[in-house]
């Protein structure tokens, strides 16, 4: 039989195999009173499991394994966190496994005796050789299970996407402001320039452009001078002002290491996404908030509320010019489009929420972010349209970062049988 590991974790979880007479190989009769909590991190599979063997009740952990010599290939015996194992399941007993005191290790074999129609719906249910492996089964799936693992994903996204705000918040010393201001420009980066947006705003802190945010030009020469994408000199009267502006702040705050054109990426992206407009866009947008912070937090609780916020049209040059000396026939930036708009919020705003509450235990923000995606169209990508394809829409957002959540913690790393939808799969109509 062709099987993972997971396959027959899952099996002792819910007990998906005949139990009846069961003996371990040395001949002791086993009963199984609770199988124990699923680890999913290191140490044994199984924690706090209770078992009686020979009459004699234990209570300690279980580990899972293909072949009773995993045991020793993965160098458990020398490991003291494996010392509590009260019971080795295998699918096949394939040598003796002894404990660090010489004792025989208690060993149950499971082959023959695993539920057929599990076997089955293992075989059938899940393609991993697809990219979607349940994908010509989900739409039998029950809604509710369904929404429950799409739910759960959410929540994992959006937890991972906290740690690295709280990264941001250990490293501004617990500054909220600053981190605010910090992951707002890692999110105006849009993945191509994610990593210098991030560097940048870190050269300037949020403090400096906040005492000068009635000066929008101003800030678009602290911030495009540090982030070195100023020209060294030219013609045009906008750029040479804005050179000479930096040259006078970067005096006074003894700024010695600006950043460097080949810091950012130009090529491939679109004029729309250079980093000089999103840096221009950030200038205009800092210089209109008084309180980032604030206005994210509080004052800001639905979809218009965020639109007011961050939608708002450069200076004057920005309008015509992609990138310095090169002005465009047509108006190259009125603001942030739509659809940017909708994945700041989404990768902005709901993030530093659900990061908010997690600090301060406070969670009704994540409520509230379930709320506020629920109230933005659902995004349109190569992974919600796999989904779709298979009669699974994303109606909002709250869908399509679900289903993101979903493809890339469980279907691309096939861990399909930790996803509630692969395990309703698995379970079919069994008992």
């Amino acid at each position: 039989m062709n099987f993972r590991e997971d396959f027959l974790q899952l099996v002792w979880k819910y007990q998906y195999f005949d139990r009846k007479d069961l003996k371990t190989i040395d001949g002791q009769s086993a009963q199984i009173l609770n199988v124990g909590f699923h680890n999913q991190s290191e140490g044994p599979d199984f924690r706090d499991a209770t078992v009686v063997l020979d009459g004699v009740t234990l209570h300690g952990h279980v580990e899972v394994h293909r072949m009773a010599s995993d045991w020793k290939q993965h160098a458990h015996g020398g490991d003291p966190a494996y010392n509590s194992v009260i019971l080795h399941v295998v699918w096949e007993n394939d040598r003796k496994v002894y404990r660090n005191d010489g004792t025989q290790m208690p060993t149950v074999e499971i082959k023959g005796k695993i539920f057929l129609d599990i076997w089955r719906n293992y075989e059938q249910l899940l393609d991993f050789k697809s990219s979607l492996p349940c994908a010509h089964a989900l739409n039998t799936v029950p809604e509710i299970i369904r929404f429950s693992a799409l739910e759960k994903a959410l929540v994992g996204r959006l937890y991972d996407k906290s740690q690295l705000i709280l990264a941001i918040l250990e490293q501004t010393k617990g500054y909220w402001e600053e981190t605010a201001y910090r992951w707002l420009f890692t999110c105006f980066g849009f993945k191509i320039n994610s990593q210098p947006m991030g560097e940048l705003a870190a050269f300037v802190p949020y403090k400096t452009l906040q005492k000068h945010r009635n000066q929008v030009s101003t800030l678009e020469a602290m911030l495009l001078g540090q982030a070195g994408l100023l020209p060294e000199k030219s013609e045009e009267p906008y750029a040479r002002h804005l050179i000479s502006e930096f040259e006078f702040y970067s005096k006074k705050f003894n700024w010695t290491a600006p950043m460097l054109r080949q810091h950012w990426t130009f090529m491939g992206a679109r004029p729309t996404n250079f980093p000089t407009i999103r840096i221009a866009q950030l200038a205009a947008i800092l210089s209109k908030g008084p309180n980032l912070l604030q206005a994210v937090m509080e004052d800001s609780r639905e979809f218009s509320a965020f639109k007011k916020l961050l939608q708002v049209a450069p200076s004057d040059y920005w309008k015509f010019h992609y990138s310095f000396g090169k002005p465009t026939e047509k108006m190259a930036s009125k603001g942030i489009s739509g659809s940017s708009l909708e994945l700041l919020i989404i990768n902005f705003v709901i993030p530093l929420w659900f990061s908010y509450g997690r600090y301060f235990e406070q969670p009704e923000w994540q409520e509230r972010c379930f709320d506020l995606l629920q109230t933005i169209p659902g995004e349109s990508n190569f992974i919600t349209r796999l989904f779709g394809d298979k009669g699974w829409k994303a109606e909002n957002s709250f869908d399509s970062q679900g289903m993101i959540g979903l493809y890339r913690s469980f279907c691309q790393p096939q861990k399909c049988l930790s996803c509630k939808i692969g395990q309703s799969l698995l379970k079919g109509q069994s008992k």
